[in-house]
């Protein structure tokens, strides 16, 4: 298992209030899984992805990444999980409006010191279909085609796991199919991928779905194959 979580809270306080995001929860996810992680609004699925993606702690439970157990690593060290095994994409794409779409791709690169960061950030774009738009700037892009860029930057430290939070959300349909049909050709090469989504349709379009309900898994095969 490349995730096994078990037994995961965490509440917040919001105006005096005791809030339990997450109840509990055990999940195990396989090398190599497309999952969706589905849920309506406040039933805890972005409080889990954080928890995943190493961005925050959980109150009790195991969170095992890898064979690491990193449910209570310092701040230094989590930042060095996200940066090298994990590849974050969101809804907003959080692209740096200054930067072209090779300078935000390499970016990663240069944080984590790597050497030809450059070449690599322009393989990547070429990976995702945007060798010809790599000195554009993110207003010079689609919706699209910024969606692209972010998964080419997620990618660009080969990380274990590529975690999308509603990554169709800001999409209109058809773009929305082709960035989860790059999602899918990036997992028949083995990549593992966990899709934050409210959307039916991109649910199904995953392996397997685990559905979130008031902090708790409420249906779905909560362990991976």
């Amino acid at each position: 298992m490349i995730i096994e979580a078990r037994s995961l809270v965490k509440t917040y306080n919001l105006g005096g209030q005791t809030v339990r995001a997450l109840d509990g929860v055990d999940l195990d996810v396989s090398e190599g899984e497309m999952l969706a992680i589905a849920g309506p609004s406040g039933s805890g699925k972005s409080t889990l992805m954080q928890i995943i993606g190493c961005l925050d702690r959980p109150d009790s439970g195991k969170y095992v990444l890898a064979g690491e157990d990193v449910s209570s690593l310092s701040q230094d060290r989590l930042a060095e999980i996200r940066n090298r095994r994990i590849g974050f994409v969101f809804q907003t794409f959080n692209l740096l409006p200054r930067m072209n779409a090779l300078e935000n791709v390499e970016l990663p690169l240069l944080y984590a010191g790597f050497a030809n960061a450059k070449d690599r950030a322009a393989e990547a774009l070429d990976g995702v279909g945007l060798g010809d738009r790599m000195h554009h700037q993110p207003n010079q892009l689609s919706g699209g085609q910024r969606q692209r860029v972010a998964v080419a930057r997620a990618l660009i430290t080969d990380p274990a796991i590529l975690l999308a939070d509603e990554p169709t959300g800001n999409l209109d349909s058809k773009t929305g199919d082709e960035i989860i049909r790059l999602f899918e050709s990036l997992n028949a090469k083995g990549r593992t991928i966990l899709i934050v989504t409210h959307e039916r349709s991109i649910a199904a379009r995953c392996k397997r779905q685990v559905h979130l309900f008031d902090g708790r898994i409420v249906n779905g095969q909560p362990k991976g194959k």
